[in-house]
C-alpha cells in the first residue's frame, strides 16, 4: 500500500519470523517503514524476513525476546530502539495456539495460550507507549480472531478463544485510554488464512484469506490520516458467519 505514508517510521512486529507475521512485516517495508522482526526461537527464519524487509529499501534487523517476560520485553525494545529508533508502530501479532480440547490441554500450554496471546500483547503495548506518547504519534494493531468479539467459543482451543476476546477488550480500553496522545489502537482478526496450521473443511467464497488480506487492514490503521479511527475492529473472514439458529 503506497500511500500508507509510513517513511521514517519504526514497526515492530511480534512473531514476524515467518507466518503471518512475517507477511505483515513486509507489508510496513514495502509502506516505507523501517522494521524489526521479533522472533523468539526461529532465528534462520528472523534474519531471512529481515533481508527480505531490506530488498524495499528499509532498514531491519531481527530481535529475539519472549514477549510474556517484562525483563526480555524491555530488553527487546531497548535493542530496537539502539538499532532502528523507537517504536512507532507496533504490531501485536504473537499468539500460540492449542488446537485440541480443552479437557486434554495440560496447564503449561493452557497458560501460554493466555500468556503470549493477551499478557504479550499488553506488555508490549506498556512498553511501546511512553515514546509514542512523547511524540504523540503512534499506532498500535493487535491481531484478533474471527468471533472472538461475539465472544464465541468452542470445546476445541478454548484459552485461544479466551485470549483473543480479551486482546479485543484490550483494543478498546487501551483506545479509550490513549485518545488524547495522538495514538491509535486497532484490532484484525481473521479467520483462517493461507499460513494456518488447521484448516475447516469449507472456505467463505472459495478460497482461504491471504496475507495481503489481513495486511490491507493492518496498513489502513498505521495511515496518519487514519488517526481518528481508534478502538476499532476488522474481521478478515471473507462473510464467514459462525451463529447456528
Amino acid at each position: 500500500m503506497e500511500d500508507a505514508d509510513l517513511d521514517g517510521r519504526v514497526a515492530l512486529v511480534t512473531g514476524s519470523a515467518a507466518g503471518l507475521g512475517r507477511g505483515l512485516a513486509l507489508a510496513l517495508a514495502d509502506a516505507g517503514a523501517d522494521v524489526a522482526v521479533h522472533y523468539y526461537s526461529s532465528d534462520d527464519e528472523a534474519a531471512t524476513t529481515a533481508a527480505d524487509t531490506r530488498a524495499f529499501g528499509a532498514d531491519a534487523t531481527a530481535v529475539q525476546g519472549d514477549v510474556t517476560d517484562p525483563e526480555s520485553v524491555d530488553a527487546l525494545f531497548d535493542e530496537v530502539e539502539t538499532e532502528l529508533g523507537s517504536v512507532d508502530v507496533l504490531v501485536n501479532n504473537v499468539g500460540d495456539f492449542a488446537p485440541k480440547h480443552w479437557e486434554e490441554i495440560d496447564l503449561g500450554t493452557w497458560n501460554r495460550v493466555l500468556e503470549t496471546n493477551l499478557n504479550g500483547t499488553m506488555l508490549c503495548s506498556r512498553r511501546a507507549l511512553p515514546a509514542m506518547r512523547e511524540q504523540a504519534w503512534g499506532r498500535i494493531v493487535n491481531v484478533g480472531y474471527a468471533s472472538s468479539e461475539k465472544a464465541m467459543v468452542g470445546a476445541t482451543n478454548f484459552p485461544y478463544f479466551v485470549a483473543k476476546t480479551g486482546v479485543l477488550m484490550f483494543t478498546r480500553m487501551l483506545a479509550a485510554d490513549t485518545q488524547d496522545d495522538g495514538i491509535t489502537v486497532n484490532a484484525v482478526s481473521p479467520y483462517v488464512i493461507e499460513t494456518s496450521d488447521e484448516f475447516p473443511d469449507e472456505a467463505p467464497r472459495g478460497r482461504w484469506a491471504t496475507v495481503e488480506d489481513v495486511a490491507n487492514a493492518a496498513l489502513f490503521f498505521c495511515r496518519s490520516d487514519s488517526d481518528y479511527v481508534s478502538g476499532e475492529n476488522v474481521e478478515i473472514d471473507g462473510g464467514w458467519l459462525p451463529e447456528e439458529i
